[in-house]
């Protein structure tokens, strides 16, 4: 299951919002913080498929406290932005909710989040600690996570005679796989090369290039950096050669939907594919999924989802225990059985054996070198500019050195805007 797309479709009015909630999200808590008193909390998540499991761990935590209730409230993802906006401009934020990277800085700095530092932060990736964390202070608990695999058609492998990818693939051995699976009679390429979802493909390039999306204190852009140039390269490169379908195909047809048809025969994707691909009775027998390729060194986006506290709740010592459960072990082992990946570690593995007859391990390998998915305080208007300046190089009309030469001082314009 994919978390998001683009922080661009999950932040509207972002400039508003910052405003709003700054002037809402500060001040003292009102209300009664009784731990006796019988309260019930609202926990806000976007995921239908998730409602069961997160259900089942409401009543699992209220039967160990009697005197709390938590009322699983479900906004589907394409409203769910709009609704949290709205009611953290007017202070009533749901208690405790579903947080994901692009929109946290926001949230954080603005006051509608509680800190949370009092936690065990080893008991999950520090890449996701790092990612919801800003200005030395941690504002979530890590729910799940999700990394990013190389998938491929078995069928279309060993028709083109070419060896299954694994962990010994470089860029060069991709680069010699791509142009055999190609095969321009047929209308099949070697891969679907996008601009739209960068999680999934020149994110993860840009950083096995040795380039960065973003500085480590979130001011300036990398897209300046040689060696981010050579990682968005990578996915021209492939276009220019034909081993990938044009733009435009792509924004007819979604890369996903060319991969399940067989136009192509691999796929950049997440850990939620694997639930996508074993329910599609044409794919699920064909598809098999490795570690990315190799290029200047080994990286993977990771992003997952965080359990937040508003700042404005009356019930923050009960919301609080609630977090402290939903970030537990016992609460892990439940979502790995409902078909994610959980954060706690350790509790993975369940997971992976779903689904024996994939190497979903392989999402699990990349978790030492994975780079957090790169955010800032306003991480959609530079995600805009992305797609603005590298469309051009994406439809080969101009060099990608010349289009993230342009990127660069906009996005850094953007940044000191912040």
């Amino acid at each position: 299951m994919a978390r998001f797309r683009r922080a661009a479709l999950a932040l509207a009015g972002t400039a508003a919002l910052m405003m709003a909630i700054a002037a809402c999200g500060s001040g003292d808590n009102s209300g009664s913080d009784d731990t006796n008193a019988k309260v019930t909390l609202s926990y806000a998540i976007w995921d239908k498929n998730q409602v069961p499991a997160m259900r089942q761990l409401a009543s699992a935590f209220t039967r160990e406290n009697p005197n709390i209730t938590v009322d699983v409230q479900l906004t589907p993802y394409e409203t769910y932005w709009t609704k949290l906006k709205a009611a953290a401009t007017g202070g009533a934020a749901p208690d405790v909710f579903w947080m994901n990277g692009p929109n946290f800085q926001l949230y954080a700095t603005n006051g509608v989040l509680a800190p949370l530092d009092d936690f065990d932060a080893g008991n999950y990736p520090k890449s996701l600690i790092d990612l919801y964390t800003v200005g030395g202070k941690r504002y979530g608990v890590p729910k799940d996570f999700d990394t990013v695999g190389l998938w491929y058609n078995k069928s279309l492998f060993d028709a083109a005679g070419v060896k299954y990818p694994d962990d010994t693939w470089t860029w060069a051995t991709f680069k010699a796989a791509a142009a055999k699976l190609t095969d321009k009679a047929k209308g099949r390429y070697a891969i679907a090369a996008n601009l739209s979802s960068a999680q999934e493909y020149q994110y993860n390039t840009i950083y096995q290039a040795g380039g960065y999306v973003i500085s480590p204190d979130g001011k300036t852009s990398g897209y300046a950096d040689p060696a981010t140039v050579q990682g968005l390269k990578f996915w021209t490169d492939l276009i220019a050669a034909g081993q990938s379908p044009d733009l435009k195909t792509m924004t007819d047809t979604a890369p996903l939907d060319l991969f399940e048809s067989g136009k192509t025969a691999m796929y950049y994707g997440g850990s939620w594919d694997a639930a996508e691909f074993t329910s599609n009775s044409n794919m699920k027998s064909k598809v098999d999924v490795a570690v990315l390729p190799k290029g200047v060194k080994r990286a993977t986006i990771i992003h997952g989802l965080a359990d937040v506290i508003s700042a404005k709740t009356p019930h923050k010592a009960q919301a609080w225990k609630f977090v402290q459960y939903l970030g537990s072990k016992e609460a892990a082992e439940v979502e790995a059985k409902a078909g994610v990946i959980p954060a706690f570690n350790g509790t993975q593995q369940a997971w992976v054996q779903a689904h024996p007859e994939l190497h979903l391990q392989a999402f699990l390998d990349e978790l030492n070198y994975a780079v957090p998915y790169p955010v800032s305080r306003n991480t959609a208007a530079w995600n805009e500019l992305e797609t603005t300046f590298l469309t051009p190089a994406w439809n080969q009309r101009e060099d990608v050195s010349s289009a993230a030469g342009k990127l660069a001082p906009a996005m850094n314009d953007a940044l000191a805007k912040e």
